[in-house]
This record gives structure tokens, sequence and C-alpha cells, in this order.
């Protein structure tokens, strides 16, 4: 979701339905690296960090498997983007 700063609606960013764990991380991988391209520099270097940090995905599928949602939340100056992966199955 993205949450626009002063906008009282959020936007829908995408979702998917993974049949496994390990494919909604694949699908959050995604979804982050379309998020973190289209922000300015200084904004992007989180989610780039978060790209590369192969400990943290295995952090956040951890999650997954027991049952636990993971989410990441990046920002710019005018909007929160919160990125949220769900075990198979659960959807909120």
């Amino acid at each position: 979701m993205a949450y626009p700063l002063h906008e009282i609606s959020s936007i829908l960013l995408g979702s998917h339905e993974a049949t496994s764990p390990r494919l909604a991380l694949r699908w959050l991988r995604e979804r982050t690296r379309n998020v973190t391209d289209q922000l300015d520099t200084a904004y992007a270097q989180p989610g780039r960090y978060w790209l590369r940090d192969e400990h943290e995905h295995e952090r956040a599928l951890t999650y997954l498997i027991t049952g636990t949602a993971y989410q990441l939340t990046l920002h710019d100056e005018n909007t929160r983007y919160v990125l949220v992966a769900y075990p198979p199955g659960v959807t909120s």
C-alpha cells in the first residue's frame, strides 16, 4: 500500500497469492525493486540495501514459514510505502 501524505485514502500497489513462503518472499522482492526504482536515490537506499540483505531475507522467510506476516516500509518526502508478505493462506 502507498499512503500519500495529506491524503485520506491509500493506494493499492498490487497483490499476489503465493503458494509458498519462498514465492511470497520473491513477490516482496519484486515489489520492493519496483518501488525502489521509482524513488530518488536518497530515498531508494534503504530498499536497495534490503534487496541485497540475504540475512534479512532469511529472517523474512522464517516469519512466513512460521505463520507470521513480514512488513517492509519505505518512504520519500510525500509517501509511505508499506509492503507486506503474508504466509500462504492468510490475507490480512
